[in-house]
């Protein structure tokens, strides 16, 4: 008993001195800092951006199929009940939820790039905007910080101006997705979706459209600035029916943050993107950016690249019900032009040379 009782008494005296060796160890491990800390922070927010956007609609879709199949049911058949009765929200201006856009997830995302908004000229609440935003880019970093997430000051720079930004009307169709995006100010880029917000929902109102759409995330890479616009004016005459002013936008580095595999035009794999841009209103891009653990890796999230969104000045549009050709086409005109000026003044302040041009197709 005596022996048995000595034994015990050793291992528990190497036990403790197992324990406290290691908690030496622990102790003298340096701990992070609050840079690293940060930047873990500013890291997860975007890979749950990314990983929403790319995958929530999805897989919401798949489980719900999945619950059909078990005792689970009657949750897929509660939801496709009030996803008929919820229809036309999307089109009625959404369901923003302005405690979402507050997030402070959205500040960590802001400060990965970082995302800086730039003002140059007021927006009077008594009127309704169509904000231009441009370049598409992949994932259109810049125009969902600015007029979503709120996190760049949005609402102090333009007092009593309320953003929406458009996207895909297919979205609105996934599962749990829609209410993610409704939450946010998203809504369908529709003529009724649109035309709602800028003539049933009172004024103050600034509606931004991705102007070049998916057409033009096929040319985006570094170093390039080139814009889907020369033969997109629908915008130009939904803002001449509703009397809404028009004002350029421009996201510098934008196209720097991924790093995509361009196929030359005539090429079967861009005949293929062309034909599946048609069908599925988005075009499939190959591209890259960094890893989760490395920045040298590649993986799918965003390279940390700044990205300056500069608003410029509005152009004023009379309201004209049915407006001709001519006339679209005149205000067309104001706009690039407008377009062209912002981002000539702006350009060297933020990573660009006195050499590069804007090139509009």
């Amino acid at each position: 008993m005596k022996t048995i009782i000595a034994a015990c008494s050793q291992n528990l005296s190497g036990s403790r001195a197992s324990i406290q060796t290691t908690l030496r160890t622990l102790l003298a491990a340096p701990w992070p800092s609050q840079r690293d800390i940060r930047s873990w922070l500013q890291l997860l927010s975007v890979l749950q951006w990314v990983l929403s956007f790319l995958l929530l609609g999805t897989i919401s879709l798949l489980l719900l199929i999945y619950l059909v199949f078990t005792s689970f049911w009657p949750i897929s058949a509660l939801y496709l009940a009030w996803i008929i009765f919820d229809w036309d929200t999307p089109e009625k201006g959404g369901r923003r939820l302005p405690c979402l856009r507050r997030w402070p997830v959205w500040r960590h995302f802001r400060d990965y790039f970082p995302v800086k908004l730039v003002k140059t000229h007021d927006l009077s609440p008594s009127h309704n905007y169509i904000i231009g935003s441009h370049p598409h880019g992949i994932l259109c970093v810049g125009a969902f910080c600015n007029f979503i997430t709120g996190s760049t000051g949005f609402g102090e720079m333009f007092p009593g101006i309320r953003p929406f930004l458009t996207t895909l009307a297919g979205n609105f169709r996934l599962p749990v997705f829609r209410e993610y995006l409704m939450s946010g100010g998203l809504c369908p880029v529709t003529r009724r979706a649109i035309g709602y917000l800028l003539s049933k929902n009172g004024t103050g109102n600034a509606v931004a459209i991705v102007i070049g759409g998916a057409a033009e995330s096929l040319s985006c890479h570094p170093g390039v600035t080139t814009l889907i616009l020369k033969n997109r004016k629908g915008f130009v005459r939904m803002a001449l029916q509703h009397g809404a002013h028009l004002v350029p936008s421009f996201s510098f580095g934008e196209n720097d943050l991924f790093r995509q595999v361009v196929f030359e035009e005539g090429s079967w794999m861009r005949s293929i993107q062309h034909r599946f841009q048609k069908m599925m209103g988005f075009a499939p891009c190959i591209f890259y950016g960094r890893g989760l653990t490395s920045v040298r890796s590649w993986g799918f999230l965003p390279y940390a690249r700044p990205i300056t969104t500069v608003v410029g000045e509005p152009v004023v549009v009379p309201k004209i019900e049915d407006p001709s050709c001519e006339m679209v086409d005149t205000y067309h005109e104001m706009y690039v032009r407008s377009l062209l000026k912002l981002f000539n003044e702006n350009k060297t302040k933020y990573g660009l040379s006195e050499a590069d041009e804007l090139h509009i197709l």
